[in-house]
């Protein structure tokens, strides 16, 4: 009787140890999993991208050059239309990608064009607040870098949902700089959704800051400033970066190409003027007031490359969240008062990521079945069948 129960001990023993082995391989095979996807494959991903090199002409070699990162439509979901795990999965992404971003790349300045908040153009004071805090803890960076924000129409609305409130709101979280000068190099952030051009106060304001930032920067052209010009400290002698959140007018992205431009079949529906893009009508007036080098823009989510005028280059940045395509990315520019280098950096795509736990989850079956010894039967059932196919 003895030898009995020992002999059930041991093999108790021995299902229980085979059992623990089990759950270690599993947890083990879990851990290593959202360790890569969670973390690692930023690192991996964003490790790959270098800055691009700027070509100084020799007079003006001695040109400090600045690291920028540009980004568009992060679209962080609110109270009404966030349901939580989206929520928890698309901004887990961004603040990855971003927090990735800063430690691999050590851009100086940060811009952000716009359409920062999904709804900002209705959220209550409350909603407003939750997504302010979500936004500086995702987007949180040291303090020797600057980040910078122009608005959207997700952020205060279209023309005819824009309001006094809505606009002080917003500029009262982001600094409503309109003009930015660092080592030698000018950059105008526009509010691009009062460029209605009907009249309208807030319209009119935003023109009258236009043409005030287009008369300092015709004086810092001038060599000797005429009477109009002030006696206060000068801006740079350095066409400007026109940051905004709406494209200048094109009639549509048919002429746009690359993995992250729209798809083939949305690229020749045509542009809604105010809606999808600037008027011709704005657009010509700020290429006219502003002389721009190079424009940047956001709010079609997705990549384009626009030759204006006498040929002034204009980059639709794509989204930075998985929430509005598969691929999403960002700029990144080297800038010195007078040339700029610009590259674009991929973040992780996110059907390889559901691939990866896919693939993750068909193993861990694979592995239990084998555990439990049943993995061989419908392979030999199979394997007989086939037999018995063949001799018939």
């Amino acid at each position: 009787m003895a030898l009995i129960r020992l002999g059930f001990g041991r093999q108790h023993l021995y299902l229980l140890r085979r059992r623990s082995f089990l759950l270690s391989k599993l947890i083990a095979v879990v851990f290593a999993v959202l360790l890569f996807c969670e973390f690692l494959i930023y690192y991996l991903v964003i490790f790959r991208c270098d800055w691009p090199e700027v070509k100084t002409p020799a007079h003006n070699s001695g040109q400090e050059t600045l690291k920028a990162m540009f980004l568009a439509d992060t679209h962080l979901l609110g109270e009404i239309r966030g349901h939580w795990l989206d929520k928890l999965r698309r901004e887990w992404q961004m603040e990855r990608a971003f927090q990735t971003a800063l430690w691999l790349l050590q851009p100086e300045v940060v811009f952000i064009l716009g359409d920062i908040f999904d709804e900002g153009k209705w959220s209550s004071p409350q909603a407003w607040a939750d997504d302010v805090e979500r936004f500086q803890k995702i987007f949180r960076h040291p303090r020797h870098v600057l980040l910078k924000v122009v608005a959207g129409n997700h952020d205060i609305g279209f023309h005819y949902q824009m309001s006094t409130y809505k606009i002080k709101r917003f500029e009262k979280v982001f600094n409503p700089e309109r003009l930015f000068s660092w080592k030698g190099i000018n950059f105008v952030m526009v509010n691009s959704v009062a460029l209605e051009g009907d009249g309208c106060n807030l319209c009119s304001e935003a023109e009258a800051e236009i043409i005030e930032i287009s008369h300092k920067l015709n004086c810092s052209r001038e060599e000797h400033h005429s009477s109009r010009c002030t006696d206060e400290q000068p801006l740079p002698a350095s066409a400007p970066v026109l940051l905004q959140h709406f494209p200048l007018y094109r009639r549509s992205d048919a002429n746009c190409s690359g993995d992250d431009a729209a798809p083939l079949e949305e690229r020749d529906i045509p542009f809604k003027e105010r809606y999808d893009a600037l008027s011709r009508e704005a657009s010509q007036k700020l290429l006219w007031w502003l002389r721009p080098r190079l424009v940047l823009s956001g709010h079609t989510h997705s990549a384009c490359e626009v030759l204006h005028g006498a040929g002034t280059m204009e980059i639709s940045v794509p989204s930075f969240s998985w929430r509005n395509r598969n691929n999403p990315s960002f700029i990144m520019g080297m800038l010195t008062p007078t040339e700029y280098a610009l590259a674009k950096c991929y973040l992780p795509y996110e059907n390889t990521v559901l691939a990866t736990y896919c693939v993750a989850v068909g193993f861990l079956a694979v592995l239990t079945l084998a555990h439990f010894k049943l993995l061989a039967s419908p392979l030999l059932f199979g394997w007989n069948l086939l037999r018995k196919l063949k001799t018939t």
